[in-house]
């Protein structure tokens, strides 16, 4: 008997058998994604609503990637105006009525109630250091900022990262609960530079992120952890493999590490991937026969328990649904 694609997703994710290999593929909807800021421009978040809802009533994937295109800044004006370290001791969280949570659970929920029964929707949570990144006037310039300010005070910066975490994770379960979202999809990153190691890592950042994924796990058990890979940042894989997570997504591509050697690293994980997500891949410029051979490949080596397709991130705007279609149509 034929199971709903959202039971489909979630059998996928317990590692069951199942009767096709899910894929999942996500693109942005806003020119800026990182500076937008539908807090002050709500005509955003309509053209986001607009773009998802297009997208899912046409292409009816087998699952979603709640965007958040205009909502990446964390609403705290002591975090927005940050340019010292030392600006952000004695930091307190948001209040529980705060906007920064009331307006995304209400997006969410405009989603979730449409389209939540039947397929299972993702909210995208970054964690802090990410969030911070994305806050500053240059983000580019972000990662080295905070390996500075690693440096200088990490003490601050971890009592920091607590409290924005514990924001992120309020938010996550309230995705959940209030939200009616299925789980989040919580985009983590190695920080890059110059004595910048994994037990630091471990030190400052993973405890928050740790916590978040903890904060959901209470509500759902099926979230997603994205290691990413995007704009060719490499990262070691191994500093997230004690995360408490259902499933695993990674930038196959870009770290150069395939679905198949991925489940050694993550044996007790689903895993979700394969293709690489720029317009020089297979994925945005090959032919039906060629994306279609690549999938196969994909499930031949990677086994066909436990694995869902999708991109080591967001793909391009511009890619063609059709051959998001050949995937689906090859992995049945």
């Amino acid at each position: 008997m034929t199971i709903s694609k959202k039971q489909l997703v979630l059998d996928a994710m317990d590692r069951k058998p199942v009767e096709r290999i899910p894929s999942g593929f996500w693109f942005h909807f806003l020119d800026d994604e990182i500076g937008a800021d539908a807090f002050r421009d709500p005509s955003l978040i309509e053209k986001v609503i607009a773009g998802e809802t297009k997208y899912i009533e046409e292409f009816q994937p087998d699952f979603v990637k709640i965007m958040t295109d205009g909502y990446f800044h964390y609403q705290h004006p002591q975090v927005a105006s940050a340019r010292r370290i030392s600006d952000l001791k004695g930091l307190r969280p948001l209040a529980d009525d705060d906007p920064w949570f009331t307006e995304q659970i209400a997006y969410a929920k405009k989603l979730t109630s449409k389209y939540g029964s039947e397929t299972a929707m993702f909210y995208n949570v970054f964690g802090a250091a990410t969030t911070l990144r994305f806050m500053q006037p240059e983000w580019e310039k972000g990662e080295a900022l905070i390996v500075s300010w690693i440096k200088e005070d990490k003490e601050t910066l971890k009592a920091a990262f607590d409290v924005i975490s514990g924001d992120l994770a309020k938010l996550a379960r309230r995705i959940v609960t209030e939200g009616g979202a299925t789980g989040i999809y919580f985009s983590v990153q190695n920080l890059i530079g110059d004595g910048i190691t994994k037990d630091i890592y471990r030190e400052v950042i993973a405890p928050g992120e740790k916590a978040v994924l903890a904060a959901v796990r209470e509500v759902s058990d099926y979230s997603i952890l994205h290691i990413c890979g995007y704009a060719g940042h490499r990262n070691d894989l191994s500093w997230y493999q004690d995360y408490d997570v259902k499933t695993v997504n990674w930038a196959a591509v870009v770290e150069g590490i395939p679905m198949e050697e991925g489940r050694k690293l993550f044996p007790n994980h689903a895993v979700l991937g394969g293709f690489g997500n720029l317009t020089s891949e297979v994925l945005y410029r090959g032919s039906k026969e060629e994306i279609q051979a690549e999938t196969r490949r994909i499930l031949d080596a990677a086994d066909r328990t436990g694995v869902l397709l999708g991109a080591d991130c967001t793909v391009p705007r511009d890619i063609d649904w059709k051959h998001l279609e050949w995937v689906r149509e090859a992995a049945r």
